[in-house]
């Protein structure tokens, strides 16, 4: 593994991941309804760290193997949606498009686990948590929406 590459990368989870600390969960969210089986809030940013690590390790693997340039874009494709994900959801608000964007971060998240499979699969078997963590959050989302649809089909008006 290269390690250079593996501190690019991480930096780059991080910078996704700061739009949490830019875009915090907040009252809003706390008063929606949401199911019994929510993690507590504490665990998600120790998942989150753990689940970048792994990614940066993934990517970091396959880098400079032959046949990784799929698995690598995608991995952008992947990285970008899941920084876009925390203000739609968070800062905007908006329920519905938050829903929109996981289903199209688990799709990259998916994909990218195949495409780094095909090049290292221990690199592949790094972004599983990944893709159980995304499938949790995306289940979350349905739930949140599901059981507030006034507040989902009405978000509150964006500050100016």
């Amino acid at each position: 593994m290269d390690w250079v590459i593996f501190a690019i990368l991480l930096a780059a989870c991080f910078g996704a991941g700061s739009t949490g600390g830019l875009f915090a969960p907040g009252p809003w969210y706390r008063d929606l309804s949401k199911p019994v089986w929510t993690p507590p809030d504490w665990l998600f940013p120790v998942a989150w760290m753990v689940i970048y690590i792994f990614m940066a390790a993934a990517g970091a693997l396959a880098a400079g193997q032959p046949g990784a340039e799929l698995a690598l874009a995608l991995w952008a494709l992947q990285i970008a949606l899941n920084g876009l994900w925390t203000p739609v959801f968070f800062g905007l608000k908006r329920i519905r498009l938050g829903m929109g964007v996981l289903a199209a971060l688990w799709l990259s998240v998916a994909a990218t686990l195949w495409a780094l499979w095909q090049v290292d699969w221990r690199a592949g078997l790094l972004f599983v948590p990944y893709l159980s963590w995304v499938s949790l959050a995306g289940a979350l989302n349905l739930s949140v929406w599901l059981r507030n649809p006034e507040v989902a089909a009405n978000p509150p008006p964006m500050p100016r």
